[in-house]
């Protein structure tokens, strides 16, 4: 098996996929990129058990098709120091071994055998849907940092899609707070609802395009789901289990409502947190006619901060706690110069909404629950 390619189309091939090696495993096999050369193309694959990824890449010229398994970090750190120039790789399919030719440098390594490699997964039954890259990014971004840690409630550690007839619509939650990004202009036809799970999600952010041009073919059964974009494909196996009731958990009557400037709103967070408790992160919110003052306080170290902010307000006076870390994630999170929080009580879940153009296609909700106040 021998090919020539160029170095940095190889080594930004081998970074796209990078992300799904496993570094803790067991299976030693699982820190090898899987290299397939059928006649020019040369199909690169990482896998971790649970996601496989794959790269497809025109090599300059190719012979002796073939499969061997390349170890992935000495691959990668002799990649790196390369500049643009070609690249010949040849491997010995009875004894293993690898020899990269670059230059005045000859580099040799021992593959492994390509049978021990993770079979991919063929999916059968499967439904396909078209998506805009622009679309799944935007709904990764706005909700993965939702996204729950707990082992012991796997489904709240991944993303749940949503399909119905009229919208699509992706919700994280850690029972803290709560996403739900729905896109009402997006209408599949068909309805079905699976578990993302987070770590493909995130590799998935780094590498998808914003560019609305790029389409990706989201394939989906009772098991697994597949995206399929550019020169990639991911597979990775679906979350088993029943996503909680989020909308029971979206209070509907919330008749006090706070309209402020994102951004002043964030840095004052920002700045009156740093005084407040590390445990907790508990800032206050006194809301009374146009005025919000925030309020931090670590009793421990005798610290304390207050701000004052001017904003628009319907409602009666209220005063309530909220973690000030989940508050900032959500309005970084947010784009919109004007955000809109919505409470009813200081023991009820607050929603915040970006203040949005009429015809905005995101519909987007956050839910934080309110933290006891100490007195």
């Amino acid at each position: 098996m021998k090919f020539i390619i160029s170095s940095t189309a190889l080594l930004r091939s081998l970074l796209k996929i990078s992300g799904v090696l496993s570094t803790s495993s067991t299976l030693p096999i699982l820190e090898d990129f899987l290299f397939e050369l059928k006649d020019k193309k040369l199909k690169i694959t990482a896998s971790d058990l649970e996601t496989t990824m794959s790269v497809e890449i025109d090599t300059d010229k190719a012979e002796d098709p073939g499969v061997v398994a390349i170890p992935a970090k000495m691959l990668l750190d002799i990649m790196k120091t390369f500049p643009e120039l070609p690249v010949t790789i040849s491997v010995n399919m009875d004894t293993m071994s690898v020899e990269i030719f670059a230059g005045e440098g000859k580099y040799k390594l021992v593959g492994h055998r390509s049978d021990e490699f993770p079979q991919v997964p063929v999916l059968e039954n499967i439904t396909t849907l078209d998506l805009n890259a622009s679309i799944l990014l935007n709904a990764f971004n706005k909700t993965l940092f939702a996204t729950g840690n707990d082992e012991l409630r796997p489904v709240m550690s991944g993303v749940l899609c949503e399909i119905t007839e009229d919208n699509l619509t992706f919700v994280a939650t850690d029972a803290h707070k709560l996403v739900r990004y729905r896109r009402p202009d997006i209408k599949p036809g068909n309805i079905a609802s699976f578990i993302l799970p987070k770590k493909p999600l995130n590799h998935l952010k780094n590498i998808l395009s914003d560019d609305e041009a790029v389409e990706v073919k989201l394939e989906y059964n009772d098991t697994n789901a597949v995206m399929i974009f550019d020169d990639i494909t991911l597979i990775c196996r679906l979350i088993d289990g029943k996503y909680p009731n989020y909308e029971a958990v979206i209070p509907t009557q919330n008749p006090f409502k706070l309209v402020a400037d994102r951004k002043s709103l964030l840095n004052a967070l920002r700045r009156v947190s740093i005084f407040g408790s590390k445990s907790t992160h508990q800032v206050r919110f006194k809301i009374s006619g146009k005025e919000l003052m925030l309020t931090a306080e670590d009793i421990d170290f005798s610290s304390e901060a207050k701000e004052r902010l001017t904003c628009s307000y319907e409602g009666e006076d209220i005063e309530i706690g909220f973690n000030s870390r989940f508050f900032q994630d959500m309005l970084n999170t947010l784009e919109t110069n004007n955000v809109v929080l919505e409470m009813s009580a200081p023991n009820r879940a607050g929603i915040l909404l970006p203040e949005k153009a009429e015809d905005d296609p995101e519909d987007i909700l956050m839910l934080i629950m309110p933290v006891m106040l100490t007195s």
